[in-house]
């Protein structure tokens, strides 16, 4: 290994062009980090807040972009038990992903599936980490449930579609055009409804006679958090994970009384690491399995070379990607 590596550096933040190549010294992992050697890095919408400004990291985290590596384990830090030098893993990283070396703490680290590239194990971590977490623990979804997400298309959306309709539920989904309906369907959503034409909160209810929805996965906001409360059956349960079109809304809260709803939601990034290890032992149990049988994996729009960055983060502002967006670092 040498001593330096390449990383990417946004400055002080901005536009996409702020991103630039810089050289570093190379970390030396300390306590259960392990040192990853990365192929890839996943590319994901708060990678885009944080360089944009809108998102600073939590105390403590890295100060530079990504959130997910694929790659091997080239060095281990004194305390590390479970992971060695060579291990070829995927990891939810604190930050620094972007980059040709990377630090992540060994419980945040999964095995890469049998059968799976280091490509699409790098799209891993964010996405199911946060679906598994918000649709599953927090949400409480079950077999049988009618779910709600919107932006299906999105990284997070085909990740909450397929997992969701693995563990038996009926899918709903929002999408912007028929192309991403078609890609959603695809996936294993039951029924998807074009934002952009129909009322998502009208559709459900004549479809569903009145019924609505178990639990809704959003990451809109806006007004969409009155109308999602809206589309909630009796006991339902609203997961919010973003707010694109903001956090401030004005709602009709006797809904949440009368039909006895919970309304919860959360962040990856700021929870602990003993909260992350837990999300990564439940992904080994449940999910990677059905990885392993060629089910429930991540679906790739487009993977740029590191250098290309920027071009990587315009997609992602310009929503036209199906799925998720990679950066490949070195070769396999």
């Amino acid at each position: 290994m040498t001593s330096t590596f390449k990383f990417i550096d946004h400055g002080k933040g901005g536009a996409s062009a702020c991103m630039q190549i810089a050289v570093r010294d190379r970390p030396q992992p300390a306590g259960r980090q392990v040192l990853i050697d990365v192929h890839y890095a996943g590319v994901n919408r708060p990678d885009v807040l944080q360089r944009s400004g809108s998102y600073p990291p939590p105390p403590g985290a890295s100060p530079y972009l990504g959130l997910e590596v694929s790659g091997m384990i080239a060095a281990v830090g004194p305390d590390v038990q479970d992971r060695k030098v060579g291990d070829a893993v995927c990891a939810l990283t604190p930050g620094g992903g972007y980059a040709e070396y990377c630090l992540a703490d060994e419980r945040h680290c999964l095995p890469v599936p049998k059968g799976m590239d280091m490509l699409s194990a790098a799209c891993i971590p964010e996405n199911y980490f946060t679906v598994w977490t918000n649709v599953f623990e927090r949400g409480k979804l079950r077999n049988g449930e009618k779910f709600l997400v919107h932006g299906g298309s999105s990284g997070i959306g085909l990740t909450a579609i397929q997992l969701a309709s693995e563990f038996g539920a009926e899918v709903w989904t929002t999408v912007g055009n028929q192309e991403k309906a078609d890609a959603c369907k695809k996936a294993g959503a039951a029924h998807t409804i074009l934002y952009k034409e129909q009322d998502f909160q009208d559709v459900i209810q004549k479809a569903t006679k009145s019924y609505g929805v178990d639990v809704v996965l959003d990451m809109v906001g806006g007004d969409y958090i009155n109308k999602n409360i809206h589309t909630l059956a009796l006991n339902g349960r609203l997961v919010q994970i973003a707010f694109l079109e903001g956090s401030k809304s004005q709602i009709d809260a006797l809904p949440v009384m009368t039909k006895r709803l919970t309304f919860t939601g959360s962040t990856l990034r700021p929870r602990s690491d003993e909260d992350k290890e837990k999300i990564a032992q439940a992904l080994c149990e449940h999910v990677l399995p059905l990885m392993e049988q060629g089910r429930c994996t991540p679906i790739i729009h487009a993977v740029f070379p590191l250098h290309e960055a920027p071009k990587a983060h315009d997609l992602m502002e310009s929503s036209r990607h199906i799925g998720k967006i990679a950066l490949k670092i070195k070769d396999a």
